[in-house]
């Protein structure tokens, strides 16, 4: 994984990586070719290449920090808020079998805090906060435990 679970970068590697392409954008200036540029700040050609391109068309000033990523919709409060409203199941909100889905979230989220994001908003909220996808165990409907149990302990120890 590229960035921490939290996603992006502290501010302190945005300022360091911004240092990097201002220098990039003064050699540009100089007329320094890209290999010997890419070689001398420890970066991939391609970079360079593309970080002469954005200077070339908009200046140094293009060369900055686009700032942090947009924070999240959901608050750290409202997130706890949500995980007891997932734990009550999707029964307790309307819905007959016992899957949440991330329609199923997102519609919750909306009615709750009345909030509208996208399924990836919501797949990317619960991936921050250490959920992950789960899918449900099939089994049939004629299975009979009890049956499975003796089996197991009578059975399967002759069969090894």
């Amino acid at each position: 994984m590229r960035y921490a679970q939290g996603g992006g970068l502290t501010a302190e590697r945005r300022r360091f990586r911004e240092r990097i392409r201002y220098e990039a954008g003064e050699r540009f200036a100089r007329g320094e070719r890209t290999a010997a540029i890419a070689k001398d700040l420890r970066v991939s050609e391609r970079s360079v290449e593309r970080w002469r391109r954005t200077w070339r068309e908009s200046g140094m000033a293009a060369l900055a920090s686009a700032g942090p990523p947009k924070l999240p919709k959901l608050s750290d409060e409202q997130f706890t808020e949500l995980e007891k409203e997932l734990a009550l199941g999707p029964a307790a909100h309307g819905w007959e079998d016992q899957r949440w889905t991330l329609a199923r979230i997102r519609a919750l989220i909306a009615r709750k805090f009345r909030l509208d994001c996208s399924s990836a908003a919501v797949w990317r909220l619960l991936h921050r906060h250490g959920w992950s996808w789960q899918c449900p165990a099939r089994r049939a409907l004629e299975r009979d435990e009890q049956a499975v149990g003796l089996w197991k302990k009578d059975v399967w120890p002759q069969a090894e």
